[in-house]
C-alpha cells in the first residue's frame, strides 16, 4: 500500500478526508460533464444534419460511438483504477474527455465527430468508475449514504439538463460549442483532482486480466448494440439477432473464464450475495422505468403536444429539481437511514411506478394537459431520490472496498444498460400498440405526421402514439413495481442474514473472553 493510500485510509477511519466535501464537489463535476454529453447532442441533430451534412446513419453512429465505447469499457475501466490507482485514472479520463471535446468542437466532417464521440466514451467511462470509487474512500460510513445521494443527483441531473443546457448553447452559438464548453470544465476539474484528491488502489496488487477486460469489452459492446439497433433495424434482423447473440456468448465465456482463475477481474461470487442480487435488479429497473420513460416523453411532449426542444426540456426539469431538493436538502438520505435500505428501494421504486401510472393516465393524450405529466414526474423524482442512492450504497458496499472500481464500473454498466434496455422495451411496446391501431408506411411519427393527407388523419396519427405510449408507461409502471418489490425482499433477507452473523460473532467472541477468564 502506497503512503497516499494509507493516508487516505487512516483519514477515512476517523470520520473520513478533511477535505471530502470539496473533493465530493471537483468530482461532482466531472461526473455531471460526463452525463450532460450522453443527452445533450440530441438538441443539435438539426445543426449536424444541415451543416455538416449528415445522414441519419451518421446521426446514429454519433450517439452511439460515445455510449458503445463508455458502456463496453467500464467494468475494464474499474478493474484498471482498482490496479493502477484511481487519482491516475480520474485525471486520465479528464484529460481524454478533455481532448475528445476539443476535437469534437472543431470536427470538419462526421466521420471526425464520430471518432471524437469514441475517445469521449473512454473518458466516460474512466469517469464513470473512479468518482464513485473515490467517494467510497474518502467518506466513512455515516455519511457516505449522503455522498452517494449527491454524487447520484448530479446524475440525475446531468440527464434532464442536458437538452436545456443544449437549447440555451445552440440558441447563441453553433453546434461545436456544445462541446468546447467541456474544455474549461475538464481543466478546472484536472488541476483540483492533481491538488487535492488522494491516491487510492487495491493494496494486493492483483496480477491483470487481460483476456477478462477483452471479453467484457466485446461482450457489453455487442449486448448493448443489439439493444440500441433492435427499435430501428428490427428485433429479429440479422444485425440485431448476431449481435445479441455474440454479446451473450461473449459474456458467458467471461462469467466461465473468471470463475477459473485466481485473480478475477470481477469475482462471479458476488452474485451469491443476496444484497449485491436485490440491488442489481432494482439499479437495473430503476434506469429501465426513467430512461425508456424520459425517451418517449420528450419525443410527447415535441412531436403530440408541439413544443420546442428547448421547451419540452423545461418541462422535463421537475424531475431532477425533485432529486435535487430531495437529496441536496438531506431529506432522501436520512429517510434511507432510518427505514434502511430494503424499505427504502420498496417505497422508492414504488413511487417511481406510481409517476410513471400517472403519466400514463393523467398526464397522456393529445389535448395539451401537463398536470398529470408534473403530477408524474414529480413521484418519479421523489422514487428516484430514495431509491438510487440506497441501491449504489448497497451494491458497493457489498463489494470490498480494495474492489471500489469495480463496484463503481458494475454499477455504472447497470445504469447503461437499464436505460438501453427501457428504451428498447417501451418503444417496442409503444411502436406495436401504435402499428395496431393506424396503418403507416413511414418508420417515425415526425414521418407519418408529413405524409398524412388530411388535418383529421394527421390527429389519428397523433391519438394512436399517445395511446401507445400510455400503454407502455404502463408496461414500465408494473415491471418497476414488481421489480421493486423483488429487490427489497432480497436486500431485506441479506440484511437478516447479515445481523444473524453479526450477532453469532459476537456471541462467540463474548465466550472466548469469557474462557479466557
Amino acid at each position: 500500500m502506497t503512503a497516499s493510500s494509507t493516508a487516505a485510509s487512516g483519514s477515512v477511519a476517523t470520520g473520513g478526508h478533511p477535505q471530502r466535501w470539496l473533493i465530493l464537489g471537483v468530482i461532482c463535476l466531472a461526473q455531471l460533464t460526463v452525463l450532460l454529453d450522453n443527452t445533450v447532442l440530441s438538441v443539435a441533430i438539426p445543426s449536424l444534419t444541415s451543416e455538416l451534412h449528415a445522414s441519419t446513419s451518421d446521426i446514429q453512429w454519433m450517439i452511439n460511438a460515445y455510449s458503445l465505447v463508455q458502456s463496453g469499457l467500464l467494468l475494464t475501466a474499474g478493474n484498471a483504477a482498482d490496479r493502477y490507482g484511481r487519482k491516475k485514472l480520474l485525471a486520465l479520463g479528464l484529460a481524454l474527455f478533455g481532448i475528445g471535446s476539443l476535437t469534437a468542437g472543431l470536427a470538419g466532417s462526421t466521420g471526425q465527430l464520430i471518432a471524437a464521440r469514441a475517445g469521449m466514451g473512454v473518458g466516460g467511462a474512466l469517469l464513470m468508475t473512479t468518482t464513485l470509487a473515490v467517494v467510497m474512500q474518502i467518506f466513512d460510513d455515516s455519511q457516505r449514504v449522503k455522498a452517494i445521494a449527491i454524487w447520484a443527483t448530479v446524475g440525475s441531473l446531468g440527464f434532464a439538463a442536458g437538452p436545456l443546457i443544449g437549447g440555451v448553447i445552440l440558441n447563441h452559438f453553433w453546434w461545436g460549442m456544445i462541446f468546447l464548453i467541456n474544455i474549461p470544465v475538464a481543466v478546472i476539474g484536472l488541476v483540483a483532482v492533481l491538488k487535492l484528491v488522494p491516491e487510492s488502489k487495491n493494496p494486493n496488487g492483483e496480477r491483470p486480466d487481460p483476456l477478462g477486460a477483452l471479453l467484457s469489452t466485446i461482450g457489453m459492446t455487442a449486448l448493448v448494440y443489439a439493444i440500441i439497433t433492435g427499435p430501428g433495424s428490427g428485433w429479429t434482423s440479422a444485425e440485431t439477432l448476431v449481435s445479441a447473440a455474440v454479446g451473450l456468448a461473449v459474456l458467458g465465456a467471461f462469467a466461465a473464464w473468471e470463475l477459473h482463475i485466481p485473480y478475477p477481474m470481477l469475482d462471479m461470487h458476488f452474485f451469491r450475495n443476496q444484497k449485491f442480487v436485490g440491488a442489481v435488479a432494482g439499479a437495473i429497473l430503476v434506469m429501465l422505468g426513467m430512461g425508456g420513460s424520459l425517451f418517449l416523453l420528450t419525443q410527447h411532449l415535441q412531436f403530440v403536444l408541439g413544443y420546442e426542444p428547448l421547451e419540452a426540456g423545461l418541462r422535463m426539469t421537475p424531475l431532477a429539481l425533485t432529486i435535487v431538493v430531495l437529496n441536496l436538502s438531506g431529506l432522501g438520505p436520512r429517510f434511507v437511514m432510518k427505514v434502511g435500505t430494503a424499505p427504502a428501494v420498496a417505497i422508492g421504486l414504488s413511487l417511481v411506478a406510481a409517476g410513471l401510472t400517472s403519466i400514463a393516465l393523467l398526464g397522456g393524450g393529445t389535448d395539451g394537459s401537463y398536470g398529470g405529466m408534473l403530477l408524474g414526474l414529480v413521484l418519479m423524482g421523489a422514487g428516484i431520490a430514495l431509491s438510487n442512492p440506497a441501491m449504489a450504497n448497497a451494491i458497493m458496499s457489498a463489494i470490498p472496498p480494495e474492489k471500489a472500481g469495480v463496484g463503481a464500473g458494475v454499477n455504472g454498466t447497470l445504469a447503461e444498460f437499464g436505460n438501453g434496455l427501457g428504451v428498447a422495451i417501451l418503444g417496442a411496446v409503444l411502436n406495436a400498440r401504435f402499428a395496431a391501431l393506424v396503418t403507416v408506411t413511414a418508420t417515425s411519427l415526425p414521418a407519418a405526421l408529413a405524409a398524412a393527407g388530411s388535418d383529421a388523419e394527421r390527429q389519428k396519427i397523433s391519438d394512436a402514439f399517445a395511446d401507445g405510449l400510455q400503454t407502455s408507461q404502463l408496461v414500465g409502471a408494473v415491471a418497476v413495481f414488481a421489480g421493486g418489490l423483488l429487490a427489497a425482499a432480497l436486500l431485506s433477507r441479506a440484511e437478516r442474514a447479515e445481523r444473524r452473523t453479526a450477532a453469532e460473532a459476537a456471541g462467540e467472541g463474548a465466550e472466548d473472553q469469557v474462557s479466557a477468564a
